[in-house]
């Protein structure tokens, strides 16, 4: 499964070969095609690994924030890490496969579903937001397109600083948007 990710942040779609990634994982071509006979199987199977790994990320990422001043700051950067590094390569690379390729499809939006509400929870639990006042759960949401699209952004350029301050200055009006009430 790592070998699969890694081929698909590295070389994508259309360069994540089955031998490609029997080769990368060091594994023979007929172990491989034992436990995922087509390309199909291996990049549904990595589909479900990439989900719960990206989950992993952002919860080991999290326990390490500050408490305090400069938080809301620390839980934008994280998740703006995760958006930038290779599991969200790896997951665009198949977001734009699975948008032609209805088997795929059907794998990666329930997962990418799931993915979406824990990194929502998981933004609720870290900015300490109350869903229940009005607008909050809209910022929650705002912030984490914000932040997708960013990572987007950085794909064929380094945006780093233009996106730190970009999020310093968005952690200033969703701590005031946060507070209000």
């Amino acid at each position: 499964m790592e070998a699969t990710v890694a081929s698909l942040a590295e070389h994508g779609w259309s360069g994540t070969t089955t031998t490609a990634v029997a080769h990368r994982a060091g594994v023979s071509r007929g172990a491989q095609l034992h436990h995922y006979p087509t390309r199909a199987a291996l990049v549904v199977a990595a589909v479900q690994h990439l989900g719960a790994a990206r989950i992993a990320e952002i919860r080991e990422q999290a326990a390490a924030l500050p408490t305090g001043a400069g938080r809301t700051v620390a839980v934008l950067d994280m998740l703006a890490r995760l958006y930038t590094g290779p599991l969200f390569h790896a997951a665009l690379e198949l977001w734009v496969a699975a948008r032609t390729d209805p088997e795929l499809h059907a794998e990666v939006m329930p997962l990418e579903a799931a993915i979406g509400r824990e990194s929502h929870r998981l933004t609720v639990e870290l900015l300490g937001a109350d869903e229940t006042r009005p607008g909050v759960r809209e910022a929650v949401q705002q912030t984490l397109d914000l932040i997708r699209g960013l990572g987007l952004a950085d794909l064929l350029t380094d945006d780093g600083p233009r996106r730190r301050a970009l999020l310093a200055d968005w952690a200033r009006h969703l701590d005031e948007r946060l507070r209000a009430g």
